[in-house]
Order: C-alpha cells, then structure tokens, then sequence
C-alpha cells in the first residue's frame, strides 16, 4: 500500500503534468492514462532528463512524472536542477528500481514522491493529485529505505552505505580519472558516472573530489573495480 497523507481532492484547474522516461511505450501509456482523468492534462513529453529540462521550461507543468535511469542525464540530476529552477514544480520519481541509493538520490534531489511502476492508476492519480498540494507520496520499499537509513546512519562511519557500483567509481577516482574516463572504463553513460560521483560525495559528505579520494584513501574505502554493465 502506498504510504502518503489523505488523498488531495481533484483541483478546480486541470493538473499540468509532464512525463519524462526514455522508453516510448511508457510515455505513450501514461500518455493514454492521464487522459481518462479530467483534472489531470497532458502538457509535455521528454525521453531523458535534459530534454526534460528543456521542455519543461516552455510547457511549465504543476507536476512530473520522472523515470530515473535515463541517457543524457539522469533522473536525480534532473529533477535536482529542475527544483533549483523551478521550486513551484513538483517531482514525483516512477522508476522499475528500489535501490537505496535510487531512493536516497531522488528525495534527496528534491523529489516529493518515489514510486514503483507497478502501482495501480488509482494510486498513481492519489500521489499526483498530492504533489501539486504538496503532500509526498512514498511507495512502502521507499519508506523501508528511509526507515533503515535513519535507524543505523548515526552509527556508521562515512562510506558505510557506497553501492558496490559507487566502490568502483570512486576507485577509479583515486586513480585520477575523470568522468568521461570513468565511463569508458566502466562501460556506462557519463551522466550515470555523474550520479554515481555526486553520490559518493554527498556519502562521504565531501565538498570536493579531492576530498572525497582523500577520505577514501584514509579509510581504505577503494577496491579494485570490475568492468561490468549498470
């Protein structure tokens, strides 16, 4: 069940809403769905986070729907800069992934809401009818995210929390490497590699690269990285 407050009641004013994913199918079919709705309207479209930034600063939406795993630039970048440019918008992250640092990314991005893309469409109309009132909406892996991090933060060293993926970027960050570096060595997109470095920095609540290697040099935090997809 979806964890948020009451749901909102249906505005006077249609719900501009945006969907931004890189998969045509999915926009097509939240496309057909926000249809069936009539306080909610379509107002814009867009296949990865840039174009999303792009495009929502000509169709100015109340609300977006944002994929997170995009080429381009990803998701929790893009709604970061988003909520920096425009704070009235609010972000509700639909992703397949319940990743911690997914979770952790998005909220802390910026985003109201992160859920599932296999909740029902009443659901999903509840938490976009709650974004524009400014009402977060959680799907309940999310909240489990949350819950966990609260509960054991306190009480672990800085780093404790790096993904294995954050372990092999920031091992290639010790070496020197920049981000278009890292990606072709790790076979990923450079706004993925981005992500993954503003992770870690915001993990070792480091200001900078250089202090993020120096920290991790001094912990011992860096592995030898595998050359895998994700």
């Amino acid at each position: 069940m979806i964890q948020n407050n009451l749901s909102a009641p249906p505005p006077a004013a249609p719900i501009r809403v945006m969907v931004v994913d890189d998969h045509a199918v999915v926009r097509g079919g939240l496309s057909a769905f926000l249809l069936a709705y009539e306080d909610l309207e379509l107002v814009g479209e867009a296949a990865n986070g840039a174009e999303a930034l792009w495009i929502a600063e000509r169709c100015q939406p109340d609300v977006v729907l944002m994929d997170l795993m995009m080429p381009e630039m990803d998701g929790a970048t893009a709604t970061r800069q988003l909520r920096q440019r425009h704070p009235h918008i609010q972000v509700i992250a639909l992703t397949s992934f319940k990743e911690d640092d997914l979770v952790q990314g998005a909220l802390a991005a910026g985003a109201i809401g992160y859920l599932l893309k296999n909740i029902s469409a009443n659901e999903l109309v509840g938490a976009i009818r709650s974004a524009y009132v400014g009402r977060p909406t959680l799907a309940p892996e999310a909240t489990q995210v949350l819950i966990h991090s609260a509960t054991h933060h306190r009480s672990q060293p800085l780093g404790f929390d790096l993904t294995e993926r954050e372990h092999d970027v920031l091992a290639l960050m010790v070496t020197g490497m920049n981000n278009s570096e890292i990606a072709d060595k790790l076979i990923v997109s450079r706004s993925t590699v981005k992500y993954h470095v503003s992770n870690i920095l915001s993990k070792l609540q480091a200001a900078t690269r250089t202090e993020a290697v120096a920290y991790a040099l001094q912990q011992n935090l860096v592995h030898t990285p595998r050359e895998r997809d994700g």
